[in-house]
């Protein structure tokens, strides 16, 4: 008997497998798509394909044209392009900046975006410490707890802050985690004065960190830098200087980033890429 080391597929989940061709076909096309075109790529009955299409379009992921009932690619389709494409824009920019930033400070410092109630590290640079923070590229944290959650929500007020979180306690980290929506509004406040996050033993004990909002040529906050470190380490005097450079490294991105798309590095600049 012989051997058989191939490894099996898994099968494919038709439904989905379905869905996509209809995504696929609808992206490829330079004008809008009928059903009636697309029963015929599927080869299945027509109401099946609506069904597939009308689950699409309830999603956003594909639209009718004005005064049609053809189909075209919907606003999450575009929603997710341009975050990726800032994600990858901020995280190219930032990058020797942010290397310039773990070097001056010694310190591990982070990039990150805003993915719904999570801060999202796209980019890290380490530092030379022994004993510093981990925290990779991919991480995410929460927002209301962390230096860069907060950071990246400075703009909101309590309308906004209740629209993400609701009006139910957070879940504590640590026995300094702050607890409710009125004390982030509070936060917030003093962080616009500020210019930058704090975040003192709240999601980690023992880890300090602060966080500066990244902005773009229109004043929207697209992400945030910042530094992390044992507590220990970064005494009073130690902490201000690391803020004074994590404050000029948010100043140097986002006039980078301005540069860039003055400059035509960027032909579409969506307009509230950290709205999510």
């Amino acid at each position: 008997m012989r051997r058989n080391d191939a490894v099996q597929e898994t099968p494919p989940i038709q439904s989905l497998d379905r869905g996509l061709m209809i995504l696929e076909a609808v992206a490829n096309s330079t004008s809008p798509v009928s059903l009636a075109e697309l029963t015929n790529l599927i080869g299945i009955d027509r109401s099946s394909v609506f069904r597939l299409a009308s689950t699409l379009k309830r999603r956003g992921f594909l639209a009718y044209p004005a005064g049609r009932k053809d189909y075209i690619l919907g606003p999450t389709m575009w929603r997710l392009a341009h975050r990726y494409d800032w994600g990858t824009m901020l995280a190219r920019v930032a990058h020797e900046h942010l290397r310039n930033l773990a070097r001056l400070t010694n310190e591990t410092a982070h990039l990150a975006v805003r993915e719904g109630k999570q801060a999202l590290f796209i980019d890290h640079a380490t530092a030379n410490h022994v004993l510093s923070v981990s925290g990779q590229t991919g991480e995410m944290v929460p927002l209301y707890c962390t230096a860069h959650g907060k950071a990246l929500l400075t703009d909101c007020g309590i309308d906004e802050l209740t629209r993400i979180f609701g009006m139910a306690h957070f879940p504590p980290y640590t026995k300094k985690t702050i607890r409710t929506v009125s004390e982030l509004v509070k936060i917030c406040s003093e962080i616009r004065t500020k210019g930058f996050a704090a975040d003192n033993g709240e999601f980690q004990e023992g880890v300090r960190c602060a966080a500066a909002p990244i902005r773009d040529e229109n004043g929207i906050i697209v992400g945030s830098i910042g530094i992390s470190a044992p507590i220990q380490r970064l005494t009073p005097d130690r902490y201000q200087q690391c803020v004074k450079l994590v404050l000029e490294a948010a100043n140097e991105i986002s006039a980078s980033l301005a540069n860039e798309l003055t400059a035509g590095g960027k032909s579409e600049a969506p307009k509230r890429a950290s709205a999510r």
